[in-house]
């Protein structure tokens, strides 16, 4: 880690997180015509956006920079590929079996299932020997999260914390960072067995959407869990939530899998193969 990777991490213990995230927000959501078109069009050029995929290619149509954010694509931009699938577009970081319960972060740096799925020592042991995956989407990636494989919603833990960054810098010296951040915990019952999606909240994410419960806003500093009374069941491919500014998703399945062997890190696209069992 270079001087000023780790400087940026340490800088971000004292920042006031929520409240950052919360302005972000704001701006995110202002529908003024020069602002909002302002906004879209210097992050489209700072971060080398690819609008040809998107489902509306032209940035001033979008009302707030948040809907140009969780952008829909095209129909056919992302075929699905067999096995189990990446959730997002992004940056495949880790992945590999859960090791005495433990997922890898980074180099030299574990963190417990336990943690990550809020504390629950019931529900990380149905995890216990199973495998996990780690997608970061960055700013210029598709932030709409897809299910990896067909699976009924049993229900969603929202789990209060900081708001780090979540980038290869700050999860290279920040410990337990994705079990540290606020986090949104999603248990499926699946074909291969239990399987959690946590959408890991970050600095300046300003909020997480699910497509079975909208914007979640829980009390604040409270962890929540909730369910719901009618079956929510998501086809492989389908969209389960949404990021409104990047972040981060950590897939933790109850059995063994199989991925295909890739150098790390690596990208990826929504759709892909990461499995084939």
């Amino acid at each position: 880690m270079t001087l000023a990777q780790k400087a940026f991490s340490l800088l971000q213990y004292p920042l006031p997180q929520h409240a950052l995230s919360r302005l972000t927000g704001k701006f995110a959501q202002c529908d003024n015509p020069w602002l909002k078109d302002t906004l879209i069009k210097a992050f489209i050029k700072r971060f080398n956006v690819d609008m040809s995929q998107a489902l509306e290619p032209d940035p001033s149509a979008y009302a707030t920079f948040n809907d140009f954010f969780t952008r829909a694509l095209k129909a056919d931009a992302r075929p699905l590929g067999e096995g189990i699938l990446s959730p997002a577009d992004g940056t495949l970081s880790q992945y590999g079996r859960l090791q005495a319960g433990q997922l890898v972060q980074a180099k030299g740096h574990t963190y417990s299932a336990q943690t990550l799925l809020g504390g629950d020592t019931a529900l990380a042991e149905e995890f216990m020997g199973g495998s996990f995956a780690t997608v970061y989407l960055s700013p210029r990636d598709y932030h709409r999260v897809h299910m990896p494989v067909t699976g009924t919603l049993r229900e969603m833990i929202y789990v209060p914390g900081r708001l780090f960054s979540v980038n290869q810098a700050t999860a290279n010296y920040v410990p337990g960072l994705f079990a540290r951040n606020e986090r949104l915990v999603c248990i499926f019952d699946t074909p291969q067995g239990p399987l959690a999606m946590v959408l890991v909240g970050a600095m300046i994410v300003a909020a997480i959407e699910t497509v079975w419960s909208g914007q979640v806003t829980p009390l604040s500093g409270q962890p929540q869990r909730m369910q719901f009374g009618k079956p929510i069941t998501l086809e492989k491919g389908a969209e389960m939530g949404r990021f409104k500014l990047g972040s981060t998703v950590v897939m933790c399945f109850a059995k063994p899998v199989n991925f295909e062997a890739r150098a790390l890190p690596t990208m990826v696209s929504m759709g892909e193969s990461l499995a084939n069992n």
